[in-house]
């Protein structure tokens, strides 16, 4: 008798491999393991994922939110597949759909910040809209890094995008112009920092990095005009006259920033941070933070960029989607310069 061996997807072809946690905590807590696959709703693409960006909120929601206050949680259902930023290949679309087909190289920002991305996988299911078709003049890994550090950087400094309501001030976000003016950004070398870098120096800036000094040579590379290494001078005791601070780190610190800038100019925390309210008044400025949201049509326009080499993205490392859990604990280690990306075989 002949036994013939199957592949794993011949036996189960509506079952994937992905990442769950079924507990929050560390990086120990995320498994790899066998998952439905997802199912095309109205609107929807489903995509063969070739790699997967890592960011913050994958982490923060693989604690429990415990970052925020307790009556600022969300709900996160378990067990949960984290993630958010996918590039890959159109496998299926729904009949609705009309800007994509079968075959398509893709990248994007799933449902966030809603729940349900569910990218740390094989599969997954996206709106269309928040998908983007991939730069043909890079690879799934660099396209994958892209899309939220991306977009931060887009609709913080370029355009915001939307008119949803802002859950982290009562105005809407507004970027400020930037020919001409001077940008201080502090966490330059993440993966944040260094796509603001090169989108404000694209938009005519004289920037300001701030990193630690094993990132001078890559953030001079990316178009800084000035470098401080903050282990050995204070930016805030440097700089004295920018129209425009981001803190990519942000935090309970960010207003440290205020003492960098000019009068009217403005600061911009990328994590919710908090600055004194008189010496803001009296200084005039502005200090406004926002929600990234999935947008795919920016994601295009930055797309545009990326093909073309005037924005790049960098890779501080790769891991297997199996090995998300070595991934994460090297995001724990801080110091990173881009992004770490998951790839899918």
């Amino acid at each position: 008798m002949i036994t013939t061996i199957q592949n794993e997807k011949d036996i189960s072809p509506n079952t994937m491999k992905a990442i769950r946690f079924h507990e929050f905590g560390g990086p120990d807590v995320l498994r790899y393991e066998d998952v439905p696959r997802p199912e095309l709703k109205t609107g929807e693409v489903l995509v063969r994922v070739h790699a997967i960006g890592i960011n913050p909120p994958d982490w923060y929601v693989r604690e429990g939110m415990k970052i925020l206050p307790p009556e600022m949680r969300p709900t996160v259902p378990l067990p949960y597949i984290p993630g958010t930023d996918i590039s890959g290949v159109v496998e299926a679309v729904a009949a609705d759909v009309k800007d994509f087909s079968i075959g398509d190289d893709v990248f994007g920002m799933v449902r966030f910040p809603k729940h349900g991305s569910n990218a740390y996988a094989e599969y997954v299911a996206a709106p269309a809209s928040d998908l983007a078709l991939k730069p043909a003049g890079i690879d799934h890994v660099h396209a994958a890094a892209a899309p939220m550090s991306g977009l931060t950087a887009w609709q913080y400094l370029i355009d915001l995008g939307h008119n949803e309501p802002n859950p982290l001030q009562p105005a809407l976000h507004r970027p400020v112009p930037l020919s001409g003016k001077t940008v201080l950004i502090n966490g330059a070398g993440g993966g944040v920092g260094h796509f603001a870098v090169q989108l404000a120096k694209w938009k005519g800036a004289h920037v300001i990095a701030v990193a630690s000094g094993a990132h001078e040579t890559f953030l001079r590379e990316l178009g800084a005009d000035e470098f401080i290494d903050y282990t050995k001078n204070l930016p805030e005791d440097v700089v004295h006259d920018a129209d425009l601070v981001i803190d990519a780190l942000g935090g309970p610190t960010t207003g440290r920033f205020l003492r960098t800038l000019k009068q009217g100019g403005a600061l911009f925390p990328i994590f919710f941070g908090s600055a004194d309210s008189e010496e803001v008044a009296k200084l005039s400025v502005t200090v406004s933070m926002l929600q990234v949201r999935s947008n795919g049509s920016q994601l295009s326009e930055l797309g545009r960029l990326l093909d073309s080499g005037t924005v790049r993205v960098a890779i501080d490392s790769t891991f297997p989607l199996a090995d998300a859990r070595k991934a994460h604990e090297r995001a724990v280690r801080g110091h990173i310069q881009g992004k770490i990306v998951l790839t899918v075989v």
